[in-house]
Parts: C-alpha cells; structure tokens; sequence
C-alpha cells in the first residue's frame, strides 16, 4: 500500500487541469444552452434554423471527433487557431452540452401553459416582458434538475481533454500506469474515487435543485 500516496501524488498534478476545465464548461454551456433555447422557440425563422442547424450538427456527432476537429483539422486545414488547448477543450465541450442543454430550455418554455401567455397578453406585455417575468420563471423551475444532470455528464467529459494533450488527472493517471504497470488497476481505482468526489457537490446540488422544482407545485 506504499505505493498509494505515489499514485496520489502523481495523479493529483491534473486536478486543476480538470477543475478548470470543467467549471469553465458548465459556464459556457449554460450560457450557450440559454441563448440557444431561446433562439429555438424565437417567431424568427432564420434564427431558429440556424440555432436548429447547430443543436443538430453537435447532438449529432462525436464528442471526441470535436475535440479532434477544433484542436487540429481547424488549425491544420483553415490556419484558425483557437488559443490554449485548455481553451479548445472548454469550447467543444461547452458547444456538445450546450445543444443538449438548449432542448431542456426549449421543452420547458414550450411546457409553460397557454394560459399564462394569454393572460400576460391581455395585460398588454411585450414579447420580452412576457417571456422574462411570467414565461422563464415558470421554465427555470422545470429546468432545474435535469439541469443538474448534466453538470455531471460535463465532470465525465472532462477525462476525454487528455486526448488534445492537455494534462488533467487521467492524463496523469495514464504517464503513471505506462511505467507501473503492475499497479495499473489502483491507479484506475484511485482515478474512479477522485472523479466521485469530484462529483459529489454536483450531486448535492442536482439533488437540491430537484427539491426547489418541487416546492409549490402540486402532487
């Protein structure tokens, strides 16, 4: 058991790495998730198409395929550098959740009673006021805990940000395993509780963040 707080010592190097990363993600994806969601449900035709185009390209297709494409084939094939590799894994992966997340903001707009638009209408709000006071509100609350979901889906997205390069726990992880590899399966063991833990405040909040959809709404 000597060689566990070796392991350790060696695998935390990456916990900032990954940290980084995915707190910047859930930032951008939420942000992008909203923004996209609202362009979805939006009287503009051109807007929804476009916002419908992308929702559909990044559902679509591979994560990894576009942490690949934004590292190398945009760089490689239309000299379009996007920064820090810290920078491309935040935008491929705030883009791929983004999409996911925009169909919550979408479905739960769209879930809003008829009523409640009729009757904002009938006391004579704009668009806009309609949708920030009486509409999102309502949505917010249905958004929640799915919502949740997903911050740790993004956590698990951040293990595949070692594949550019950058050098977070499992890229850690993987330089100790190539050159123990009798100690191969406490390394991943190690890998899996530490990404747990990592888990756990997004746990705790999917959880209160279920418990606040809840409150006022009727059995």
């Amino acid at each position: 058991m000597n060689s566990l707080p070796d392991i350790f010592s060696a695998v935390v190097q990456g916990l900032g790495i990954t940290l980084q990363v995915l707190f910047l993600s859930i930032i951008c994806a939420s942000i992008i998730a909203l923004v996209a969601g609202l362009s979805r449900v939006n009287s503009n035709p051109l807007l929804r198409g476009f916002t419908g185009f992308y929702v559909e390209i990044f559902r679509g297709t591979s994560l990894i395929v576009q942490l690949f494409w934004f590292s190398y084939a945009l760089p490689g094939l239309f000299n379009i550098h996007l920064g820090s590799d810290v920078w491309v894994a935040v935008l491929a992966i705030s883009l791929n959740y983004g999409a996911y997340m925009s169909e919550i903001v979408r479905g739960s707009i769209q879930a809003v009673s008829a009523g409640q638009t009729e009757a904002s209408i009938a006391l004579n709000l704009s668009k806009f006021q309609r949708m920030r006071h009486i509409i999102l509100p309502q949505a917010l609350r249905m958004m929640l805990p799915e919502y949740g979901n997903y911050l740790i889906q993004i956590l698990k997205a951040t293990s595949l940000v070692s594949l550019i390069g950058l050098t977070d726990l499992l890229y850690y992880g993987n330089i100790y395993r190539s050159t123990h590899i009798a100690e191969s399966p406490m390394v991943y063991v190690l890998l899996l509780v530490m990404y747990f833990v990592i888990a756990l405040p997004l746990i705790a909040f999917t959880r209160k963040m279920e418990s606040v959809a809840k409150k006022g709404v009727a059995s």
